[in-house]
Parts: C-alpha cells; sequence; structure tokens
C-alpha cells in the first residue's frame, strides 16, 4: 500500500506553505539590510509561486485548501516586503498604507458578503491579478536597487510604485463594485 499525502497536502500546496515558510526570512533579510539575500530569497518565493499554480493547473491537483492558501501566502508575502521596505525607508509609507487599506477594505467587504449573502466564490478580478503583478514587480525592483545600488534600478524602482498604486486603487473600487452588485 503506497502513502501518500492528504490531498490539501499535495505538491502544488507545499509549495504555497514553503512561501509562507520564506517570508520570515525575506523580513529579517530586508531588516537587516542584507539586501542581496532578501533578493534571492524573493526570487525563491516567487519560483514556488509559479510551481504551485502549474503543478496545481497541469495535473489537476487544485484543492480548496489551495485556493485560499495561494492568495493569502501572497499578500502575507507582499505585505511582510512592503512593511519590511518601508521601515528601512525603501518605500513611502504612503503607499504601504494604500496597500494595506485595499487589502482590509477586501477583508472587510468579503466578511460582508458571507455574512449577509449566500455568496461563497471570491475570484481575483483582472485588475485585481494586474494589481498583484504590479505589486511584485515594484518589491522586485526595489530589493534589485537595494542589493545591486544600480542608479537604472532606482529609478525604475521610484517610477514602478505609480503604476502599482494606480492598478492597487483601480482594483479596490472594482472589488467594491463588484461586491455591490452582488448585494
Amino acid at each position: 500500500m503506497s502513502r501518500s499525502l492528504p490531498p490539501v497536502l499535495n505538491l502544488p500546496n507545499l509549495f504555497t506553505l514553503a512561501r509562507l515558510a520564506l517570508v520570515p526570512f525575506i523580513l529579517w533579510a530586508i531588516l537587516s539590510r542584507r539586501h542581496a539575500a532578501a533578493a534571492a530569497l524573493f526570487v525563491a518565493a516567487a519560483v514556488t509561486d509559479s510551481l504551485d499554480g502549474a503543478l496545481a493547473r497541469g495535473f489537476g491537483r487544485t484543492t480548496r485548501a489551495g485556493a485560499y492558501l495561494d492568495p493569502m501566502a501572497d499578500k502575507v508575502l507582499l505585505s511582510g516586503v512592503f512593511l519590511g521596505l518601508a521601515a528601512i525607508g525603501s518605500i513611502p509609507v504612503w503607499f504601504v498604507a494604500l496597500v494595506f487599506g485595499r487589502d482590509l477594505a477586501i477583508l472587510a467587504g468579503a466578511a460582508v458578503l458571507l455574512k449577509l449573502t449566500k455568496f461563497r466564490s471570491f475570484s481575483p478580478s483582472r485588475w485585481g491579478k494586474a494589481s498583484t503583478f504590479a505589486q511584485i514587480a515594484t518589491a522586485a525592483l526595489c530589493m534589485s536597487r537595494n542589493a545591486l545600488a544600480a542608479p537604472a534600478l532606482a529609478a525604475a524602482a521610484d517610477l514602478a510604485l505609480w503604476p502599482a498604486a494606480i492598478l492597487t486603487l483601480v482594483s479596490g473600487i472594482d472589488y467594491a463594485a463588484r461586491a455591490a452588485r452582488l448585494q
């Protein structure tokens, strides 16, 4: 008899859990100003994000747990990175407040929908996906700038904040509009 992992602990979900496990190490590296280590760990986390999705979809290994864990891991990763970068003065506090404000508003809206409606499926919108992509790119550029101290990266990282901020705001408005239509 072969021993297999319980469905919730399949390989894609283990990659997601590995991403979550990397967050404290990334945060420690940022706060310790070990910028190359922070960037390398962030790349490793990004690889787990790519692998978990590809494996889950490609081999039919999607689970309800994975559907909840994957976006949570992304949020915990980005939140930790942005908090760390703001703490060392690498990104402005207003940007972190915008990202956290949008995420808290989405969570509050989801809680209200769960309480007041029978709606239970909260799939990401194209604006939400674009926002997440822009936030990941911004985090990667900021950490690369810190690790390499290249002037071109500094300019790109500063510039990347604006599309990420705009997409974060637009996605928050989009989620609010979608929630309003469900009631």
